[in-house]
């Protein structure tokens, strides 16, 4: 399924218009590729009538026209799919992506967690699937109107199996060209589980104790509560084959040390705002494939708990 010759201008589909899709998917057509945006509701009627706009420290841009729908079966066989939607809709998601699929078609999630590329692959066979995953800070402003805060924004993506593909490269190419740094990790597994490390274990902590990035690092309570649930994301890594580097907790706690300190993270704020949010992702999957494996998961759990009862209520809210 990997072809041999990506043309140089590619065709993509963005499928979720939010702070990651919009960005990225918006660089990608600011540098001259064919990138049609799979939104719906207030947001695909903003794109279809002002374009996608997006404000950022390393320039304003607009995307007008912007190419929008919400049917991927009117898109067409494209060259990559960026999957871009919050990671609990991938099950939803997943299966209206068929008809974007061509023989090379290199599908690439975006999100959070370590289960969304197994969720895809699932629903549309290993072969289209890339590992991946994105830093960036940036979200809705309004309709259409993307804001990056802040982050240098880059992309990290690559075969499972380690190969350097030509999808991989045309990708990177891509990427680079719009002025995103791109890492094409040895293994994009190691990558996806730091990310989680680092992400998941501060969002349990964070949105349970509904604290500052800078008071939870400062508290010894709170700051060793973080290593803790860091420490059981690497033993569960670790039991389900994913060689992280010894150092990845205290490389992520280096991370923790570097953010601003009035930072919050995107799970607490969806929580404390009774929106949907990753919860099931990124904490219930470390739970989750924590049994699996054997290995007991009591910061994780014992958050993924408390936070639950929330969680429900807001579900009404996503329909």
């Amino acid at each position: 399924m990997i072809s041999e010759a990506l043309p140089s201008r590619l065709r993509v589909a963005v499928v979720g218009v939010g702070g990651v899709g919009g960005y990225f998917g918006g660089r990608l057509a600011q540098a001259g590729h064919e990138v049609t945006f799979v939104a719906r509701g207030a947001t695909l009627a903003a794109l279809q009538t002002q374009g996608l706009r997006v404000f950022s420290a390393l320039g304003d841009f607009t995307v007008q026209p912007a190419r929008a729908t919400d049917d991927p079966g009117h898109v067409g066989e494209v060259d990559a799919v960026l999957v871009a939607v919050k990671a609990g809709q991938i099950p939803h998601v997943a299966h209206t992506l068929n008809p974007l699929l061509g023989p090379g078609t290199a599908v690439l999630p975006m999100q959070n967690g370590v289960e969304a590329a197994d969720q895809l692959a699932a629903a549309l066979g290993e072969a289209f699937v890339l590992g991946g995953l994105c830093r960036i800070i940036s979200a809705i402003e309004a309709p259409g109107v993307i804001r990056h805060s802040g982050g240098h924004p880059s992309v990290t993506f690559g075969e499972f199996s380690g190969q350097r593909s030509d999808r991989v490269q045309r990708l990177q190419q891509a990427f680079e060209a719009a002025g995103v740094t791109v890492d094409l990790p040895t293994d994009i597994r190691v990558a996806i589980w730091e990310k989680a490390l680092f992400v998941s274990s501060l969002g349990a902590v964070a949105a349970v104790a509904r604290a500052t990035i800078g008071e939870l690092r400062a508290l010894p309570e709170t700051r060793a509560l973080i290593e803790r649930a860091m420490q059981e994301v690497a033993t569960v890594a670790h039991a389900r084959g994913v060689p992280l580097p010894g150092n990845a907790v205290a490389a992520a706690l280096a991370f923790v040390d570097a953010l601003p300190a009035a930072g919050t993270t995107s799970l607490q704020r969806d929580i404390e705002a009774g929106r949907p949010s990753e919860l099931d992702a990124q904490l219930g999957a470390i739970v989750r494939l924590g049994r699996e494996a054997g290995v007991p998961t009591p910061v994780y759990d014992f958050a993924w708990r408390c936070l639950l009862p929330q969680e429900r209520r807001a579900q009404p809210l996503s329909g």
